[in-house]
This record gives structure tokens, sequence and C-alpha cells, in this order.
């Protein structure tokens, strides 16, 4: 069920982004010859207009051909000097190029995709708020009283004494007793309070997982840290209640949320790159998911309930719209710093270099994401 999930989601990922780029062709006047949902081989298509929908075997994701993107000799020749070689119509055709475009046009053709997704992650995160969101007790949302507040395990330290008793990131601790000290009243610092005072004995956490209103327990040993010397189970944990909001407020702070995820998500790829630069590509590695891992993912957001599965897709989505964005050949980004290039220099790039350079991007990106693959399976073992 998690992986038919997780197909769904990138297919409908993809799929915003593809429409994206399609949307603002067509408004160009630009000419779509296929928009594809899934991947070759096909299985059936059907033609509107000038365009193909095709549906393919490969269901994870979808493409759009756009005329002129792939530019060839003939595609690259101003549209002012064809009139002298081409007929009528080919200069016609030729117009509706997208190389052919001015130079504005293109970019926001290629920026489009980027943009759905941003726009698929702010009507998520709202529609959230709309249905009742996950929120922390500490985030400011417009002065909204949370409803259903309970402490909820948010990280989970690999290896540590927590992760062997089988607490996992989303649980929400009911209980805890040590020794003969028992409460219900939990909050963070009753928990610190209770870890700290077992003197290193076993204590007792009493907790609920996803929907399921059955307390479970988790007997766990806390252990020192020796760098700060005090006793800890390896958790981290928040106050986090269900935010409902009304139509309008929801779609404010769900556009507040896509902007304070996207920063977050920049930083977060900023350490990663610099890590790698400054030699700890182990330790980057370790926080990069891929296919594999993300259906592990799904599987638990899946668990915890319908809106924890919306903002889970709401972050890859501002995910995929910011991995597009970078300047590497291949990606919208680099296709965009291409145009960039030739605006500053006054002239195309040739054809041959420009398509060399994207095909050896396309090559790397899929070796990268073989490579991370690879790593999701080694660490389920």
């Amino acid at each position: 069920m998690s992986i038919v999930i997780f197909i769904i989601i990138l297919l409908v990922l993809v799929l915003v982004h593809e429409f994206g780029h399609f949307f603002t062709a067509k408004r160009f006047g630009i000419r779509v010859d296929e928009f594809g949902f899934g991947f070759p081989p096909k299985l059936f298509s059907f033609k509107r207009g000038e365009t193909e929908y095709s549906f393919n075997l490969l269901p994870l994701g979808g493409f759009v051909k756009i005329f002129g993107e792939s530019v060839d000799e003939t595609d690259m020749v101003e549209v002012g000097f064809l009139e002298k070689e081409k007929t009528p119509e080919e200069i016609e055709l030729a117009k509706r190029s997208l190389a052919n475009k001015p130079k504005w046009k293109q970019a926001i053709v290629l920026f489009a995709g980027i943009f759905a997704n941003f726009l698929l992650a702010w009507l998520l995160f709202s529609f959230g708020f709309m249905s009742g969101l996950p929120t922390s007790v500490g985030s400011e949302i417009a002065g909204t009283k949370l409803s259903n507040v309970h402490l909820v395990v948010v990280s989970v330290l690999a290896k540590s004494p927590a992760e062997l008793a089988g607490l996992k990131i989303g649980d929400k601790i009911m209980n805890i007793k040590s020794g003969d000290n028992f409460t219900t009243y939990i909050s963070p610092e009753t928990i610190k309070s209770f870890v700290v005072g077992s003197g290193g004995k076993e204590i007792d956490i009493g907790y609920t997982r996803g929907q399921n209103p059955e307390i479970a327990l988790a007997k766990i040993t806390p252990t020192l840290n020796t760098t700060d010397n005090q006793l800890e189970i390896g958790i981290s944990m928040d106050m986090i209640g269900t935010a409902k909001l009304p139509f309008f407020t929801a779609l404010w702070q769900g556009a507040r949320l896509d902007w304070s995820m996207t920063q977050s998500t920049v930083v977060g790829l900023f350490m990663l790159v610099k890590e790698s630069i400054q030699g700890k590509g182990g330790l980057a590695l370790q926080s990069v998911t891929g296919p594999v891992g993300m259906v592990g993912i799904v599987s638990e957001a899946y668990q915890f309930g319908f809106v924890y599965l919306l903002s889970f897709t709401a972050l890859i989505s501002i995910n995929l719209a910011i991995i597009n964005l970078l300047p590497f050949p291949a990606l919208d980004g680099g296709r965009i710093l291409f145009l960039i290039i030739e605006k500053i220099k006054g002239s195309r790039i040739n054809p041959k270099v420009a398509n060399t350079v994207n095909m050896v991007g396309f090559y790397l990106l899929i070796a990268l994401m073989l490579f991370i693959t690879y790593h999701d399976v080694v660490k389920l073992f």
C-alpha cells in the first residue's frame, strides 16, 4: 500500500510541475507536441489539437515535449533570416519554437514548473489548515487556540535507548513511570525530569501511535551523554495540537508555512553542500533520502492520518521545486542559467554544446539517484 501511495504522490508532483511548463507554453503560443502521463513504453494516446496526450507504462511522473526545447541548428536560426530560405508555413512554425521566443518568455516557461510546485505546496498546507493541521504550540497562528494537544516525539536518534525500545517519530507520549513515580501530566520538562531522576534505571513510557487509541508501553533505560554528563533516552519532543482555521486565514497561514518551509529547505541544502565540500560527505549523506527511503516515510505519514500525508506531500513539492531551481545542467535552473549567459553575451550558445552539457548533467543526476537509492537499501540492513 505504501508503494502505491508513494507512486501516486510522485505522479501528482511531477505532473503538476510539467503542467506548469505546458500551461505557460500554450499561453505564449509555443507548440507543445506531447504531454505524457508516466514514462514510456506508451500504452495508448489521443490527440487534441496539435498536442498528443499519452499514457505510459511507468507511472513515475510525466513529461512535456515542447517544440524547440531541445534545439537543433534549424531551430536556432533567427526567424528574420528564415524568410529567405523557408516557406511561410515553415516560418510560422519557427516562430512557435521555444528557442525563437524572447528570453523572458523562455524563462517564464522554464520557471513555471518550479512555481507550480510551490503553488501546490501552498494549497496543500492551506487545505491542511482548513481540515485541521498538526501544529506546534509554540508557533504563532493568528492567535488560534489549538485542540487535542499532546507531547509528540519529533525525532529519534539512531541506536538510542528510545529507538531500541521502539519509539518512533510521531508517537504521542501519554504517561511516564520511574520507580514509584507515575504521572499523566506530560510535558517536555516532565519527561526530562523523570529521565534525569531515574538514576540510570529503567523507566516506562506509555504512548499511542497513529490513529490507534490503545496505549503501548516502551521500557527504556537512559544512558549517560558523555558530552554534557546528563542522562538521556535520545528523543526530541514538542507539544503539538491541531490548528483548524477558516478559509481565508488558512490561505494566509498556508502561504506563511510554504515560505517558512522553503527557507528551511534552502538552509538545509546549503548545509548539505557545505558539509560535502568540507569533507563530511558521509555525515551529509545520512540526511539524504531517495525513493526507497521515501516509501518508508510515506508509510509512517499514512499511519498518522491523511492530513499528515498532505503535509508530507507539500514538503516534497517544495524540495522538488528547489532542486529544479539549482543552476545545474538538465534541471530547469540550469536551462535558465543558459538563458542568462545568452542574454549577457548577446548571442546563443552553440546548440551542440548546450545539448551535450544537458545530456551529461542528466546522466550525472541519474547516477546520483542510483547511488542514493543504493544507500537507502544498505540502511535497511
